[in-house]
Parts: C-alpha cells; structure tokens; sequence
C-alpha cells in the first residue's frame, strides 16, 4: 500500500446533496458509519449564512426556504471548474443564491454574512461540509482527527480531484487518498458479502447520487479489487431529477394560478424541497401529493404526482444511464451475462423505473440491495483509511486498483494523437515513450498533452503543454522520451527528457490546465464511436502524408550527398528532383479536398522510384 501514516483516519463520503463519515473500528473488526448530533447517518451538505451565524448540515437545510439567497448547496458541481462552463452557466438559473466569475475565471458564491457581502469558492463551501464531517467524526470518537480518505466521482477530471484536495487542506485535514466512489462501493460491498468467495467475481456498480453518476465494472478475486472498466458523468443525479419536476410544476402554477414563481428563490426552495419528498414518496407508492401553504402571493398550491408522469419526464436522464453502463462493458469488453452481481449505490438508484431498467438490460438478474446504497460509500473510504494508517490491525489486506477514464498522449507531427496512456489503464502508472525531431537542427519541441479518443489531436481536450530547448543540433528523427505519470489520486504529471544533452522539463496538470468539463467526457467518447469513419480517413491520410514527408526527405539527402549523386545519370538526378517538386507542392499545397487515395497512390509510385534509385546505388 506503499507509505502508512501516523494518527487516526476516518472516510469521508463528500456528496452533492449528502455527506457520510466513517471509520473502522479495530475492536469489533468492522466499519461504523458515525451518526451525527441530528442522530442521522448522513448530513446534508448546505451551508447557510445568517446574520447571526454560519450553519451546516441539518440546520442549514431546515432553514434554506427562509434564506435561500444564502443557502449553498451544490458546491460539488462548481469545484474545479471555470466560471464560464456552459454547465455552470445553466445550472446557476436553478440557483437561489448568487454566482459570478472571480480571479482566473473562478466560479464565487456571493453570500451575505453579519451584514457584509462574502464571496467564497467552492473549495471553501467544500472545505466547511468537510469540517463538520470531521466535527462529527470527533465528538463520535472522543479524539482528534487529522487524516482522512475522501471519495470523488469516478469521472471527476485532475482539476476537481485537486480542488477536491485543496477543500480537505482548508478544512485542516490531510488528504491521505482520493478514492473514486464506485471503487469504495464495491469495497464496502466485497467485504460484506464476498471476501471468501471462491474463483473470481465480476461486481458491476451502479452508482446514482444526488449530483454526479457513476458506472464501474470490477473484478474481485481473492482480495484483489480491479477495476476493468468505468463510466459517467459528473452532471447527473438526484438534482436533475428534482429540477425537472419543479419546472413542471412551475408551469402548472403559471397555468392554473396566472402567476410565475420562477423569480421568487424562497417560492422555488419550498417547491423544490416538497418535490424531493415526492420523489421519495414515489419509489414506494404510485402517487404522490404536493401541498405548500402560502407558496406564493397567499396562494395556497396543492397537486399531485403519479409514478408513471414522474417516469415519463425522466425518461430521458434514465436512458442516458442505461447507455453509460452499454458503454462501461463494451470498454471492459465483458459481456453482461459474465456480470455476477449488481451492486445499487446513491439514493437516486432507489427509483423503481431505473432498478427495472437496470434488471431488464441484464436478463432479470437479481439486483444486490445488501449494502445501504447511501453508506456505502463511505464505508469503503474507511477501510481505505484504515489500510494506510499506520498501527491499525485487523483491517482486510485490501488490493485496490482502479483506471484512468480517458486514453491521455501528446500531439505529433500531422495533428495526430498519439496515445501513451490508453483509456481505462489500471493506476498508478507510468509510461514512458520515445518520440523523433521532425525538422533538421531542432533546437527545441513544444509537447502539447491531450485526453480523449480522437485519432485527430485537436479534437481532443488540451491539457495543458510546455516547451523543451536546448536540444542539440541534428538530423531529423533525434529521439527524445516523454513520460506520462499518474497517481493514486488520479492527478497527471508529464515530462520530456533529452538524454545526450539531459535537458528536461515537465508539467503537472493544475486548476489552470484544466481537463474537461462537465458531460464532455461522455460528448466525447460517443463522438468517438459516431465518427468512427472519419477518423479512419483522417488516419491513412496523415499515415501516407507523414510518409511521403519521409520519403521527400530521404531523397534530397540523396541528391545532396556527393557520392550518392555522382552514382546517378543527369536524366535520373531531374526526375528525381521532379519527383520531390511534385510531392512538395502535394503537401503544400490546399488539398484539404485531395482524395486519399491521391496521396497513397503517389506515395506508392514515389517508393517505387526511391527503391529503383537506391537499388542501383547499392
């Protein structure tokens, strides 16, 4: 497990909407998920501010309707992202409490707070759900706690995973390992039902929370948990479900009533605190009453709900899971009948229309409903906890390796991706791999690193990129070595080396170098599926265009080369050189609409002349 560390360490499940605490409890060799001061096992994560006073968890959402402006619920879908994400952009039209663009682009929160104006990042909101979790935590265990294992979405990018961190450091924890939460489910699931099974399980766990979704397919043998295959999105979850069901209501207040709520935050918060209830109400019962008193302008609002409309208006977010999990077994390329079990983890999985779903796409396999899918996940944060503290017995010699979601590689020479670190690559890792000088004399190269699946480099996401001089002088195809490397916590650092000169320099991908966004992951891998057919052209076309390039320089070192040229006739020195003027003007020239086959078939007669030239030189 590699460095253990000193004190006490507990799991932190950081949700959307909630938040666990846990720890492993060394006398009774089990995990105890920790009740809070509201005798609750998991505690909202709001924030609200007062004049009075800041509170968090239970006291802030039971007075959010009274002061919505200043009710901060959310933080996780603002953390490590830019204030101009189209996401951030509509989300912000759901929120009662204000958000404007700080330093760099950073989404704040604008709060009133003993009467003066506060603008926080999310990262602080974060950071103050952390430290009542740790509050919790201590009052529990009658002593300090310091360290702690915090979870994060499968699919969160290095810049929330490293805001995620920052929030820890705030709340005066030490982040010993960020842990994606589907992982921890499938620990929290494996050392409950399946630690001494026999032979080897395939656990596939579906993970529907308040705000972000989660898909991962692990293989358990022994007490190995590997991670074959994950998929999601950071943008789907309970809120989205409850968003929809507000707007509809909306519009019938609007249409019965004349009047619009959309303006009032304190009429929305309590519609939308009532919809949550009817949510809840609905995965167990076919109708659900909504009944507000004085919602607005004195209006009295009473409806109802059915399971069947409450269905239909979420069809689509459901479907939109059931593909994420088609993807997650084509990644691992398993099929579903190799599944053993099911595991539901998040309290949105609860909904009766997604578990039948779910049950009819794997041929009406059992669903596992063992586990209490809002604990889960913390429970496996703290036996992650508990296996690098350092002094702790009795805790399961766990094995963990999990994946990276997107294949990661650089920009060479064409616009071509080249991919070091393939999709779903076990983690930690480090590759390392050779690349050539395209031009004679290079003096330095600017590595540009990318995530996706596009064979075209620009199609994908930039990272970030950096720029090596000092190279020595010499011929085209001079080696130099990049190196890709990611961590436990899933962050990426990258370096190039020159190894005659030992010229280095490097990157780690920061809050400024920020990967994708929110639902771009997904844009992008089934953007990779759709265009299958013109990657494929994009490729032969720039294979036979880098190899033409190839070929055009061989030749003039031919017609350079004193010895070499004095082997050859006039006649065929000029059709040489014809040969190369005809190539040149092909790449240079505006042939974006050139066929490739134009470019395969003169690479094929060009080789065919190069091959007799240098057939006769010997």
């Amino acid at each position: 497990m590699g460095s253990k560390y000193e004190g006490l360490a507990v799991g932190i499940d950081l949700g959307t909407t909630y938040s666990c605490v846990a720890v492993w409890q060394e006398q009774h060799c089990r995990v105890e998920i920790i009740h809070n001061d509201q005798g609750n096992n998991t505690t909202p994560s709001v924030v609200a501010f007062t004049d009075n006073q800041r509170l968090i968890g239970d006291a802030a959402k039971n007075q959010a309707a009274a002061n919505a402006e200043n009710t901060v619920f959310d933080a996780k879908r603002l953390i490590g992202r830019k204030y101009s994400d189209p996401i951030i952009q509509k989300d912000k039209m759901m929120w009662p409490f204000k958000v404007v663009s700080g330093v760099n682009d950073k989404p704040m929160i604008v709060v009133n707070y003993k009467g003066q104006e506060k603008h926080l990042s999310a990262e602080e909101v974060s950071s103050m759900v952390l430290t009542k979790m740790r509050d919790i935590a201590e009052a529990y265990l009658e002593t300090s706690v310091k360290n702690a294992v915090v979870t994060v979405p499968a699919y969160f990018n290095d810049s929330q995973r490293k805001a995620t961190i920052d929030a820890g450091t705030i709340a005066g924890l030490n982040v010993l390992r960020i842990i994606n939460e589907p992982t921890a489910a499938a620990i929290a699931y494996g050392l409950d039902r399946r630690i001494n099974c026999v032979g080897e399980r395939n656990i596939f766990v579906f993970d529907l929370g308040g705000g972000t979704f989660d898909v991962s397919l692990l293989t358990i043998k022994d007490k190995v948990f590997q991670v074959k295959a994950t998929a999601g999105n950071t943008h789907l979850g309970g809120e989205d479900i409850d968003n929809r069901m507000v707007n509809y209501f909306v519009e019938e207040i609007k249409r019965k009533n004349k009047v619009d709520i959309s303006g009032n935050p304190r009429a929305l918060r309590r519609l939308r605190s009532a919809c949550e209830r009817a949510k809840r109400t609905l995965s167990c019962a076919l109708t659900a009453n909504i009944e507000i008193d004085a919602l607005f302008q004195g209006i009295d609002f009473c409806s109802s709900i059915t399971r069947a409309r409450f269905d239909e208006m979420n069809m689509e977010l459901f479907e939109e899971c059931m593909e994420t999990v088609k993807r997650c077994l084509t990644d691992a390329k398993m099929d579903k009948s190799s599944v053993h079990d099911i595991v539901l983890v998040g309290g949105s999985s609860r909904i009766p229309k997604v578990q039948q779903l779910l049950q009819d796409f794997f041929n009406r396999k059992d669903l596992c409903k063992s586990i209490n899918p809002d604990e889960a996940v913390a429970y496996g944060a703290a036996v992650q906890a508990a296996l690098l503290s350092e002094g702790v017995k009795n805790v399961p010699n766990l094995v963990l390796l999990d994946v990276t979601p997107l294949s990661l590689g650089v920009s060479t020479f064409g616009d071509i991706m080249s991919v070091v670190i393939p999709r779903n690559t076990t983690i930690p890792v480090k590759r390392t791999q050779k690349f050539v000088t395209v031009y004679d004399n290079q003096s330095s190269i600017m590595t540009e690193v990318y995530e996706g699946e596009r064979p075209r480099a620009s199609d994908n996401n930039l990272l970030g990129f950096y720029q090596l001089s000092g190279l020595p002088l010499a011929p085209r195809g001079h080696p130099t070595y990049d190196c890709f490397a990611i961590d436990e916590n899933g962050i990426l650092s990258v370096s190039t080396e020159e190894k005659i000169t030992g010229k280095k320099n490097q990157i780690t991908i920061t809050n400024n170098k920020e990967r994708l966004s929110a639902g771009e992951i997904n844009r992008m891998i089934l953007e990779a599926e759709i265009y299958q057919a013109e990657d494929r052209k994009f490729l032969r076309k720039a294979k036979a265009r880098n190899s033409l390039d190839d070929y055009i320089y061989k030749m003039r070192n031919v017609l350079k080369n004193k010895y070499t040229s004095s082997k050859l006739c006039s006649q065929e020195r000029d059709k040489l050189s014809s040969a190369i003027t005809k190539a040149s003007n092909l790449l240079d020239g505006d042939n974006k609409q050139d066929e490739i086959e134009v470019f395969e078939d003169y690479l094929k007669e060009f080789v065919s002349l190069y091959d007799r030239i240098m057939g006769k030189i010997g």
